[in-house]
């Protein structure tokens, strides 16, 4: 209770300073130039540092309790202690049987092997299991085997991690994603934070717990040929997906960690069993690094092309779908067009999904054109309230994206399903960059373009409208009431 109404006391405190900055802003609207800067800056310098001394001073009350051999005090140990009535018998514990080591998370969408242990609906009553077993049941992993031109940093002692920077190498390996038995579809649970927009400062932020949150279980770096054996035998043991795999590639403002999230929260809500793969180049994960990302992603493309030839040719997978987001697309679209004509004649793509393409419209048509021959079919997924979409543009001098909808209508390039999900989210103060992820209809629509292919669109979504225009047809979710 004490941790609670600490994080509501830093709350309150943190609402109140940004309504009081707030009015100063709007007071110095009237200001001079010079007088606009110094007034809206000066509140600044003096509230950062104390919302970072108060949380200083705060800290200990909101850490977690010492656990066992962790150091915990003397005094801690004795509240915890369990009274024993004066008049209970003081008899020796009884002799507990030999206890069951508890089963290994079960991946999604996996079938149990043959000797299995019991599920949650027919598990040993509560007294006779494990702990450990009891809180594994509650999330669920996701593999997800990624391929990676991030520099690798490794500290001892500490968990392998994939920076920002360039490391000019593929890197392979495999994580193992958990996701809590509680999630919503289509949410990424973190722990809640309360960061300094910009600045890179976290004044609060929930501890991690894999019954509430996605966490990463395991990260490790392999080999190739222990990467393939892994995704092999994840595509072998498909069912609902038989040896299908898809392919992810992030878009701008991605850390690696969550691109990881992304990619189980995608496979998990489509209930996808084959192998997950995950291509993460090296982004900044800041706003503010529009260019260094817009760089780095086309520095990263031999990158890719070895990584996405590799799951064609080598993992054993009959059927491989890319899904790219965002700044995401240029390279894949740059891959895809010279890897294409080079695969043989028995390898080749089921879908290609383009959603939110920051890619020049005049450079998209070029290359979606050049890219339909090696898929079986390519959709693209735009929007009129994308508002990553909008700042782009203007970063381009004015110039459409590919995942915009201006005046004129979305692009339509010939032999490629282009769907506006304008309606599909018109929250007032959401980004809509991230609907393909973020909202069920799409998911579903994904889901049924993995197992069906079903063409054209308003056959496997019979709601979706077809407008006709002088360059081609393309589609539109209707408006909700």
């Amino acid at each position: 209770m004490g941790n609670l109404q600490t994080v509501a006391i830093d709350v309150a405190i943190i609402i109140g300073a940004l309504i009081a900055y707030a009015l100063i802003w709007y007071v110095s609207t009237g200001f001079s130039r010079f007088a606009q800067v110094l007034a809206r800056l000066m509140p600044l310098m003096l509230i950062i540092p104390i919302l970072l001394l108060m949380q200083t001073q705060r800290l200990p009350m909101v850490s977690r309790a010492p656990g066992p051999g962790e150091g915990a005090k003397p005094e801690d140990r004795v509240e915890r202690k369990v009274e024993v009535p004066e008049t209970a018998p003081q008899a020796p514990p009884a002799p507990q049987p030999p206890v069951a080591a508890p089963p290994a998370e079960r991946e999604r969408g996996q079938a149990p092997p043959a000797a299995s242990p019991p599920s949650r609906a027919d598990a040993s009553p509560p007294e006779t299991r494990p702990g450990q077993q009891a809180r594994e049941a509650d999330w669920d992993i996701v593999p997800v085997f990624y391929g990676t031109d991030r520099l690798r940093a490794e500290e001892a002692g500490k968990r392998l991690r994939y920076t920002s920077d360039r490391g000019r190498r593929l890197d392979l390996g495999r994580a193992l994603v958990t996701v809590p038995r509680s999630h919503q579809v289509p949410n990424i649970e973190r722990p809640f934070a309360i960061r300094v927009p910009y600045l890179q400062v976290t004044i609060y932020e929930q501890s991690e717990d894999p019954k509430q949150h996605f966490t990463i279980k395991e990260l490790s770096a392999l080999s190739q040929d222990d990467f393939l054996n892994l995704a092999r035998e994840r595509i072998f043991g498909s069912r609902a997906f038989k040896d299908q795999a898809i392919v992810f590639v992030h878009g701008y403002n991605t850390e690696f960690d969550y691109a990881l999230y992304r990619s189980a929260q995608m496979a998990y809500d489509l209930k996808f069993d084959g192998a997950t793969f995950l291509y993460s180049w090296p982004s900044a994960g800041d706003v503010t690094g529009y260019v260094y990302d817009r760089e780095s992603s086309e520095q990263s493309e031999p990158y890719l092309r070895n990584f996405l030839d590799m799951v064609l040719r080598d993992t054993g997978a009959r059927s491989v779908s890319v899904i790219a987001h965002s700044m995401g697309n240029l390279p894949l679209l740059r891959v895809l067009q010279t890897l294409g004509p080079q695969l043989p004649p028995d390898v080749r793509l089921n879908q290609i999904i383009l959603a939110a393409p920051d890619v020049d419209r005049d450079v998209f048509a070029n290359l979606a054109s050049s890219i339909r021959p090696f898929g079986k079919g390519v959709t693209l997924y735009c929007s009129s309230n994308d508002r990553a979409m909008s700042v782009a543009r203007r970063v381009a001098g004015g110039i459409p994206r590919a995942g915009d909808v201006s005046a004129d209508g979305p692009i339509v390039v010939e032999g490629v399903d282009t769907i506006d999900v304008s309606q599909t989210s018109t929250e007032y103060l959401a980004l809509n960059h991230s609907t393909y992820a973020e909202n069920s209809a799409l998911l579903n629509d994904i889901g049924l373009l993995l197992q069906t292919g079903e063409r054209p669109p308003e056959a496997r979504i019979p709601i979706l409208q077809r407008v006709a225009t002088p360059k081609g047809d393309f589609w539109r979710y209707p408006a909700t009431r």
